[in-house]
């Protein structure tokens, strides 16, 4: 409303000549300048006392000030008044012709603001119109930064790789079909539909982005992507490696940032989504002529096949083909259980008469070992092989000095960088077990696994020492193991060193103390699976003395001093070393073991389970993993001559590569075992 400042005169207005009820009558498009000149309305006041009710009379005209078009100039410009009191025109002019004079104030008054949206009135009662007004240069530099923000975050939601090595520039500057069509999209839409589908699309895409991490992740670990069927059930097995890792305070804490990324990323890429949406609506013209300038380079892109470099087109359609993928994976995933149950029921070996298995083993002690993530890597990785190599040779001549001979190979593992069980079980059974689905369906089967068949037979007792079992175990019955030493039976009273329970040495002298070295009136069957060389590779355990093993107190002062998981975990170099000196330790406590305990019936089966996480591995390595066969007697190694493994614990680069899962039925023929399915 004008304040008394830009009205040249100051006199009291008369009662009985305010006009208090005309503004009523002014149709609601009139100039509210003009409703607040009321010499226009009364064109006989030409006396000066006529002049005093048209200069007061905006102080009693209360209300006009209600009026919409009122508010909104003075909600507009809070100080409209101000260019009415700095003209001195129109002073002098109605000073000294007020009548004659109204048509020239209308034509040099300024024009009134138009009114303002329901979202400037918001903007303006929160208080963030007068800082823009204020501070013009920093609202324009955070709006250019906000939108640039939102840009880069769709873009790379839209580009984002599932694999480490794949991060490059090249991989993020081209163009996304999947924009050009939601910015199409958005342009057309009304507000409120534009909205809805901003926020839709926005929280799909900062799904995808999600589980594009986690791709990430499972690639780095496993060698695979994430399956979104089958692998939320990890997720508590990843819990408990953080926790046995870094301890209970440093999982919650790593678990709570999880948990705060995801809701970030999804917010993130759902505001940024809206801003972009509203942008292209409120600058129609501008982005409908980028969006199709943008389109037309995406089509001749595509059509002449214009690409960065090799697997990197500029036309991207990466999006729609990672929604393809995972789409075809639920299909594959929902299609392959069945088709599994059928192939688990299909046993050549189901229906063997116990007499007529592993009839060329029989009086042997058997020992099927594994070592955790014993990989081919650890072979032929230049970094890792030295040391590893010179273990082999080395534990290769006190096995042969002791009497004891050896044939290795190569089998490729149906896991890569973690889920030994899936490794376990398809070495045992005979069937490829790639995935959690596939575990579940042949542990709750009766497929014949080897300790089975040597169960089946009722010529060997069959035992189980797995140190990493730490809670129940109903798979013991489908391994057809009839005792199981777990980690809360072999008597340990040492640390943990980090997620292994136990160092390998206490295992396998906890072995002979409890089991093998114990009276029996049948040969055993021994399943042992091996630890210490289970990632993070910090701290690792070394060799003591036999006879001061004890119950693993001495093991106290040797966790303490090793390295901390912290030191090597974000260091590949550093966790190729520590991982190449974990396996070294691994194979030296197991031949050592065999050479003081073994005898002339002692067989022994030891292989990796899976190749380690590809931060040491490789990103290309192969599943491949050695496989041992050790005996003194010549005749058990004699039965595979036609193998071609090559003689020692080292396989050979050429040494054949067996897939894990045909090992099963090539060992029991070997030994003696009658097809019958």
């Amino acid at each position: 409303m004008p304040s008394q400042e830009v009205t040249p005169l100051d006199a009291p207005a008369p009662r009985d000549t305010v006009q208090v009820e005309a503004p009523e009558t002014k149709p609601p498009e009139a100039d509210p300048l003009k409703a607040e000149t009321p010499e226009a309305k009364i064109p006989e006041a030409e006396t000066p006392e006529a002049e005093t009710p048209e200069v007061s009379a905006p102080e009693a005209k209360t209300p006009e000030a209600e009026t919409p078009e009122a508010d909104a100039a003075e909600a507009e410009t809070p100080k409209a008044e101000a260019p009415e009191a700095e003209t001195p025109e129109a002073e002098a002019a109605e000073a000294s012709a007020p009548e004659a004079e109204v048509p020239e104030a209308d034509a040099v008054a300024p024009a009134p603001a138009a009114p303002d949206t329901p979202h400037q009135r918001r903007w303006r009662r929160r208080g963030w119109g007068g800082w823009r007004e204020k501070y013009p240069v920093a609202a324009r530099v955070i709006w250019w930064t906000t939108t640039a923000v939102a840009l880069a975050v769709v873009v790379v939601a839209l580009l984002m790789p599932t694999q480490a090595d794949k991060f490059r520039l090249a991989a993020f500057v081209r163009l996304p079909v999947e924009a050009i069509f939601g910015a199409a999209v958005l342009i057309v839409l009304p507000r409120k539909p534009r909205i809805a589908v901003a926020v839709f699309a926005g929280l799909g895409l900062g799904a995808l982005t999600v589980v594009n991490f986690l791709d990430i992740g499972f690639n780095e670990y496993l060698g695979r992507g994430f399956n979104v069927v089958l692998d939320w059930s990890l997720f508590s097995d990843a819990q408990g490696y953080l926790q046995d890792t870094f301890g209970k305070g440093g999982a919650l804490g790593i678990v709570a940032l999880a948990v705060t990324l995801v809701i970030v990323v999804l917010a993130l890429v759902t505001m940024s989504v809206i801003r972009l949406g509203n942008l292209a609506a409120r600058n129609t013209e501008t982005a409908t002529r980028t969006t199709l300038v943008l389109a037309i380079a995406w089509v001749t892109c595509a059509a002449l096949g214009v690409q960065y470099a090799a697997g990197v087109p500029i036309a991207s359609e990466h999006t729609m083909q990672a929604l393809q993928f995972k789409a075809e994976q639920v299909r594959r995933t929902l299609r392959d259980e069945a088709e599994f149950a059928k192939i688990a029921k299909k046993d050549n070996f189901a229906n063997t008469p116990p007499d007529q298995l592993l009839t060329g083993l029989r009086g042997k002690d058997m020992m099927i070992t594994f070592i955790e993530s014993y990989g081919r890597s650890a072979i032929e990785d230049p970094v890792m092989a030295p040391g590893v190599d010179a273990t082999l040779t080395a534990e290769n001549k006190k096995l042969t000095d002791a009497g004891f001979a050896a044939k290795s190979g190569w089998l490729t593992s149906a896991t890569y960088g973690g889920s030994s069980w899936l490794g376990h079980s398809t070495f045992m059974s005979g069937l490829w077990i790639s995935n959690q689905q596939r575990y579940r369906t042949v542990t709750a089967g009766e497929r014949l696994t080897l300790p089975g068949a040597f169960k089946k037979t009722g010529a060997w007792d069959t035992v189980g020492v797995m140190p990493g079992i730490q809670k129940a175990w109903p798979e013991q019955k489908f391994y057809g193991i009839d005792k199981l030493y777990d980690s809360h039976k072999l008597g340990y009273k040492g640390p943990k060193f980090s997620w292994s329970t136990m160092p390998d040495q206490y295992a396998l002298t906890a072995f002979e103390r409890l089991v093998h070295s114990k009276k029996h009136d049948k040969p055993l069957m021994s399943t042992i699976i091996l630890t210490s060389s289970h990632q993070p590779w910090a701290p690792i355990p070394k060799l003591v003395p036999q006879d001061q093993v004890g119950d693993g107190s001495i093991y106290n002062a040797i966790e303490k001093a090793g390295k901390k998981p912290a030191d090597i975990i974000t260091d590949s170099t550093k966790s190729k070393q520590e991982y190449g000196k974990s396996i070294q330790y691994s194979v030296s406590s197991l031949i050592n073991y065999l050479v003081k305990y073994g005898n002339k019936n002692t067989v022994l089966i030891f292989l990796g389970d899976h190749q380690p996480i590809a931060r040491v591995s490789g990103n290309h390595a192969s599943r491949d993993v050695p496989v041992s066969i050790v005996a003194k007697d010549p005749k058990v190694l004699d039965k595979i001559a036609d193998w071609n493994w090559a003689d020692g614990l080292q396989p050979k680069q050429d040494t054949p590569v067996w897939k894990m899962n045909a090992f099963r039925d090539r060992f029991l023929t070997a030994y003696g075992s009658t097809p019958a399915p």
